[in-house]
């Protein structure tokens, strides 16, 4: 059940936190299985799908071009009922919230299967660029047309004809343009082998690793040429792996690793650890680089400090979600730090750079934002502040780090607006950041 949010959370001044969360599940690993599973043959029972409004926004969509799915009275376990790429409804008007990892890969998915098919969203998604994915496929033979501003959603899906064998994508503004051709790509061809070459830069590898990783679980193999080229053979059909677990979101893990290593610790997260297939556990050795001690199992990761947290100044673009974790913990450093390569913040549920420099501005800290780049210097003390949210998940998430430690030591208050944001991907988030919490002072 969705917890119910107030306007606003005041975040009681912690300075010490310690014991152990249960990760929910990847929002990437999630949505990516649930397409998967509805285009695969076969019964694809899912373990652990992540409870959130992005999941919930794939599953209506789902539900409504005609794929049946149940789910187990009581828990996130679900069945979906796979149609082996043949969708049962031809046309449809489909609401896609803010989910870019459900309306990308959907527009790929659909465009190929064919029909007549409408996509939309909330007012930012109208304001997040689809352009380079919707180049890719009409220039195949896909029929996708702008409703509104050009380069940007709603979308109307028309069948087109599948007419060439190589497709080209950027890859320079979001690796989710890539992984829904890889997605789509099986669908495409029954003699020829699809090859998609990316122009440019590829951000965010680790997702695409992701990709690759789960549709060989759906039996298909795709092969590559560094990350410039991937080919698909033909004659590859997604099957059900029977049953497949949604591994914790390592972006989530992010939060609760970081406040072990500023506020003492040990703070242990559970579901993910050093086999997990999602890129961003690599947060953790930027927070070693800060001094943090980090120890790691199977399936769980742990975290406390060792002291005052050191200055960093490293490239992020392969970890752009949880390296905002990074900006926050930045507060606590002896000194500035820089996060690069980080220009994919500014095409996500807001314009993350902006939004962060001002509301790390708010707290104390000097902050200079360039392009792509953040420099953030820590104030000596934190300052109490309002923080407004964008209703961005992350945004809110990443902002309760600073009730932690330096803002205890001022018996600040740090109130978060618009908190229920959070039910994006951790609808009771909160609630468990509270349960971390060992000395508050009032």
């Amino acid at each position: 059940m969705k917890q119910s949010y107030p306007r606003y959370i005041d975040l009681e001044p912690t300075s010490h936190v310690q014991g152990s969360v249960r990760l929910p599940g990847s929002k990437s690993i999630s949505n990516r299985t649930l397409l998967l599973a509805a285009l695969a043959g076969g019964d694809t029972r899912i373990l652990e799908l992540l409870a959130s409004d992005d999941t919930l926004v794939m599953l209506m969509a789902l539900q409504q071009l005609g794929i049946k799915w149940e789910q187990t009275e009581g828990t996130q376990n679900y069945i979906v009922h796979g149609v082996r790429g043949v969708l049962p409804v031809h046309q449809a008007d489909l609401f896609m919230g803010n989910a870019g990892t459900a309306i990308r890969p959907l527009t790929a998915a659909l465009a190929v299967i064919g029909g007549d098919y409408t996509l939309h969203g909330v007012a930012r998604m109208h304001e997040r660029p689809i352009r380079d994915l919707v180049d890719a496929l009409n220039a195949v033979g896909m029929r996708i047309e702008y409703t509104g501003m050009p380069g940007f959603p709603p979308l109307h899906i028309r069948r087109g004809q599948f007419n060439a064998n190589k497709m080209r994508v950027r890859g320079n503004v979001s690796s989710q343009y890539l992984t829904s051709l890889l997605m789509a790509a099986p669908l495409m061809s029954k003699t020829e082998a699809i090859t998609i070459e990316v122009i440019g830069e590829l951000i965010s590898k680790p997702y695409i690793e992701i990709t690759l990783n789960l549709m060989r679980r759906f039996g298909v193999e795709v092969e590559r040429d560094g990350w410039q080229a991937f080919s698909i053979q033909p004659d590859q059909a997604y099957k059900s792996p029977g049953v497949i677990h949604v591994e914790g979101d390592a972006s989530s893990a992010s939060y609760f690793l970081a406040a072990g290593a500023i506020a003492g610790g040990p703070v242990r997260v559970e579901g993910v650890g050093r086999d997990s297939i999602q890129g961003d556990v690599r947060f953790v050795e930027a927070l070693a680089q800060m001094g943090a001690t980090i120890t790691m199992g199977d399936n769980w990761i742990e975290a406390s400090s060792n002291g005052p947290l050191k200055a960093i100044d490293a490239d992020f673009n392969h970890i752009p979600d949880a390296a905002m974790t990074i900006a926050v913990a930045a507060l606590y450093a002896d000194g500035p730090s820089t996060l690069r390569n980080i220009g994919s913040w500014r095409v996500k549920e807001t314009d993350r750079l902006a939004a962060m420099a001002i509301e790390l501005r708010k707290l104390g800290a000097a902050v200079k934002e360039g392009d792509d780049y953040l420099t953030i210097t820590p104030p000596e003390q934190i300052r109490a502040a309002a923080i407004d949210t964008y209703d961005d998940h992350r945004m809110a998430m990443c902002f309760s780090l600073a009730s932690l430690d330096g803002a205890a030591r001022q018996g600040n208050r740090i109130r978060i607006n618009d908190p229920k944001c959070v039910a994006k991907t951790f609808p009771d988030y909160f609630s468990v950041f509270a349960e971390i919490a060992t000395q508050t002072l009032i």
